[in-house]
Parts: structure tokens; sequence; C-alpha cells
């Protein structure tokens, strides 16, 4: 995908589909139910994403906006990394564009 970091200044360029209350997903490979996935997750103001566990890797990157979870806040450009066998809740109240890419699918609770 050329030029990410860009995205945020025309996100509507790509077609995203409902996910979660206030969160729409880009897909960028995977299905989010076998083997690994990548996407682009968009939040909207009050976005959430219930308790989840991750059975593999899951790396974050906050590309425009922020969001936080029990482990605190992710401003623009942090990159986070939440190791097999953790879970967490995620919430953005202004809204945020994000990089998700998961080793194996997330569960949700």
């Amino acid at each position: 995908m050329p030029d990410l970091l860009r995205l945020a200044e025309n996100p509507d360029r790509l077609a995203w589909q409902p996910f979660r209350e206030g969160v729409e997903i880009h897909r960028l490979y995977g299905d989010g139910v076998t083997g690994p996935s990548a996407a682009l997750l968009r939040y909207a103001k009050a976005g959430r994403v219930p308790r989840h566990f991750h059975e593999g890797y899951e790396h974050i990157l906050v590309l425009a906006g922020s969001q936080r979870d029990e482990h605190g806040p992710l401003p623009p450009g942090t990159l986070r990394i939440h190791p097999p066998g953790t879970s967490h809740e995620v919430f953005s109240e202004a809204g945020c564009l994000v990089l998700a890419i998961y080793e194996k699918p997330v569960h949700f609770e």
C-alpha cells in the first residue's frame, strides 16, 4: 500500500466495512478468521473494540489520532506489540486510524 503514513488525509478512498461499534475495517490480507492477517482500523469518536484475546502476536501502529487500552495511551506514531496470551479492550475518544497486524486470529470474549 503506497503512502500509508498519508492515508489519514483521505481515508475515504478505501473500501471500509463495519467491524465493531464505532470502528470500521479495511482488510489488507487475510480474513481475520484463519491464519495471519493485516488490516486498517478506523475508529470514530468514542469507537471501541471490546475485550479480545491474542493467541499470536498483535502489532498496532497508530497512524493518526490516538487510542487507549488498560496499558495506557497510544498517540500517533506509537507501535504497541501484544504478545500471545494477552487480552485487552481498546477505546478512542477522538477517533484514530491504526494498522493492525495479527499473527493469528483474535478471539472476542
